[in-house]
C-alpha cells in the first residue's frame, strides 16, 4: 500500500491537463494538500476543485519569475510550508527541420521547460530553507532527455538541460534533506502533444508509433502519476539524482538489432523527408 501524504503540501505545475492533472489527482488521493498550478487559469481551477481533498488553484506562466513566486505565496498562504513539487510544465514547440527552426520558437520551448523548471527548483529551495525543512522534488524530464532525434530539437535541448539542473539541485540539496530526481515519459498521449499536430511524429501517429515499444503500446499519465508519487513520498527516502524513465522500455531499445526494428524500414523516406529529393537540393 502507498504510503501516506497527510499533512504535506505539494506543488504541481502544469496540472490542468496530461502527467500534471493526474499527478495533483493521485497526491491529493494519498492525503496531500495540492496546489495546481497552470497558465489556464479555468483548468487549473477546475482541477483544484475537483480534487477529493484541500487544493488551490493558480494560474501562472512557469517561465515568469514573478509568477514562480507568486504561485509560492500562495501555496504559503493557504497551507503554511511546502514540501512537494511536481515541476511538470513544459511545452513541444516546433517540428520544423533544424534550418528552419525560428529563434523565437527556440526560445519560447526553452523559456518553459528550462527556465521554467530553474525557476521552481529555485523557488522550492528558497522555501526548504526559509522552513529549515527537507522535502522532495521531481522534474518531468522525458524520452528526449535521454536519446537523440532530428525533430523536435528546441524541445530535445529544453529536455536534456533540465537534468543538469536536476542533478546539479540534487547535489545541493542532500545535506539538506531534500531530494531531487526526474521521471522520463516515453510515448503518453497528452493534450501537450495532440496539440502538436497531425505529421509524423506529432500526437496523430502516437498510438501507431507505440506499438514499436517494447509492450506494443503508449503509456498514460497516471503511469507517470504513480512513478512521480513514489518519488516525492518516504518510500523513495534514499533515491536521489536519479531520472526513471516511464516509456514502455523504449529508450533502451537497439534499433540497429533486428529485434529493434532494424532492416525492416528504408532509410531513404526519413532522409528525403529531412532533406529532400537529390534533384531538389
Amino acid at each position: 500500500m502507498a504510503g501516506t501524504l497527510s499533512g504535506r503540501t505539494a506543488v504541481v505545475t502544469g496540472a490542468a491537463t496530461g502527467i500534471g492533472e493526474a499527478s495533483a489527482r493521485l497526491l491529493a488521493e494519498r492525503g496531500a494538500n495540492v496546489v495546481v498550478v497552470d497558465q489556464s487559469g479555468d483548468g487549473a481551477a477546475a482541477v483544484a476543485k475537483s480534487l477529493p481533498g484541500p487544493a488551490i488553484a493558480v494560474p501562472a506562466d512557469v517561465a515568469s519569475e514573478p509568477d514562480v513566486t507568486a504561485y509560492m505565496d500562495a501555496a504559503t498562504e493557504a497551507f503554511g510550508q511546502v514540501d512537494l513539487h511536481h515541476l511538470n510544465a513544459g511545452i513541444v514547440g516546433p517540428l520544423d527541420p533544424l534550418p528552419e527552426v525560428r529563434m523565437e520558437d527556440f526560445d519560447r520551448v526553452v523559456a518553459v521547460n528550462l527556465r521554467g523548471t530553474f525557476l521552481g527548483v529555485r523557488a522550492a529551495f528558497r522555501q526548504y530553507l526559509r522552513q529549515r525543512t527537507g522535502g522532495a522534488v521531481v522534474i518531468t524530464a522525458s524520452i528526449a532527455s535521454l536519446r537523440g532525434s532530428h525533430d523536435l530539437l528546441a524541445y530535445q535541448a529544453s529536455k536534456h538541460a533540465v537534468l543538469g539542473v536536476m542533478r546539479g539541485a540534487a547535489m545541493y540539496g542532500g545535506p539538506m534533506g531534500v531530494r531531487v530526481n526526474a521521471v522520463a515519459p516515453g510515448l503518453v498521449p497528452t493534450a501537450l502533444f495532440a496539440s502538436s499536430g497531425s505529421v509524423a511524429g506529432a500526437g496523430g501517429d502516437m498510438e501507431q508509433r507505440g506499438r514499436t515499444v517494447p509492450q506494443r503500446r503508449t503509456g498514460t499519465p497516471q503511469e507517470v502519476a504513480h512513478v512521480a508519487a513514489f518519488l516525492l513520498g518516504d518510500e523513495a527516502a534514499y533515491v536521489n539524482g536519479e531520472v526513471v524513465s516511464v516509456d514502455g522500455g523504449a529508450a533502451w531499445v537497439n534499433s540497429v538489432r533486428p529485434a529493434g526494428g532494424a532492416g525492416r524500414w528504408d532509410p531513404s523516406d526519413v532522409d528525403e523527408g529531412i532533406h529532400g529529393h537529390p534533384e531538389e537540393t
